[in-house]
């Protein structure tokens, strides 16, 4: 069963996992995200751990700073960035769950918070996929990213 959790630190030798060159375009390691948040030093963004029977196995980031506007004018809303699923688990519907449960856990955590948006690469088609499936809404707008075009997505709370 899959689980959200706020990220400790007990967690990280289970997401110290190796995204490939393909991967890595899209998404930051878990190791990278961490280390951004820690450098802004960012009281606005919270890590979180994606588990598959109480076992660590991917992680995200919900991010209710500045950047979120580049992508919607709610301040209800949350920015959802470098998600990513160990390659050692990914194919099983892990991700897909995770972004299915991600509401009720903004809804716990965060009450206020109406939204959730994100920014996905075009060419990221399977990531593109599981956002579709679970929930998330594009109406044709679009950004350049790092790594080329982004779809913009949000799914409403």
């Amino acid at each position: 069963m899959v689980s959200l959790e706020f990220f400790k630190q007990e967690d990280f030798s289970e997401l110290h996992y190796v995204l490939d060159e393909n991967q890595l375009q899209y998404t930051s390691t878990v190791e990278q995200a961490l280390q951004r948040t820690e450098e802004r030093n960012d009281s606005n963004a919270f890590a979180i751990t994606v588990f598959d029977d109480a076992k660590p196995c991917g992680f995200f980031v919900l991010d209710f700073g500045e950047d979120k506007f580049e992508l919607t004018d709610n301040k209800k809303s949350v920015l959802l960035r470098s998600l990513s699923i160990n390659p050692n688990v990914q194919g099983k519907g892990i991700g897909k769950a995770a972004m299915q449960i991600v509401d009720d856990f903004v809804k716990k955590n965060f009450p206020d918070c109406n939204e959730i948006v994100l920014a996905v690469n075009q060419k990221n088609n399977s990531a593109c996929h599981i956002y579709l499936k679970a929930g998330y809404v594009y109406e044709g707008k679009s950004r350049m990213g790092r790594s080329g075009l982004q779809y913009l997505m949000y799914k409403k709370l």
